[in-house]
């Protein structure tokens, strides 16, 4: 069992950054995929970028590639979302997501995901 806590969240101009942390629990994180997803309200899920367990292995939604980078560090069970020249677009809460998976591999389904967190807004002003 994994539990997955983000933080970092907040309100950010156009063009400033914001980076992103989510903090497990759990002795299984270093064989896990790891994902981050953000959702408007009204709207459904959507994958911004993922990781394999060892990180060797990433992979980004068009409309955050060059701008976002997702890396983590599995002696601390934290996964971290890096993103830079923010958009009022990128406005949404952000959750991190988990599953037990020890492939080079990154899933971009939520469905295919175990373990989700709790969520953090993220607020770009024009």
């Amino acid at each position: 069992q994994v539990q997955l806590v983000e933080s970092g969240g907040g309100l950010v101009q156009a063009g400033g950054s914001l980076r992103l942390s989510c903090a497990a629990s759990g002795r299984t994180f270093s064989s896990t995929a790891m994902g981050w997803f953000r959702q408007l309200p009204g709207k459904e899920r959507e994958f911004v970028a993922g990781i394999s367990w060892s990180g060797g292995t990433t992979y980004y939604a068009d409309s955050v590639k060059g701008r976002f980078t997702i890396s983590r560090d599995n002696a601390k069970n934290t996964v971290y979302l890096q993103m830079n020249s923010l958009k009022p677009e990128d406005t949404a809460v952000y959750y991190c997501a988990g599953r037990f998976d020890l492939r080079a591999i990154v899933y971009g389904l939520g469905s295919a995901y175990d373990y989700w967190g709790q969520g953090t807004q993220v607020t770009v002003s024009s």
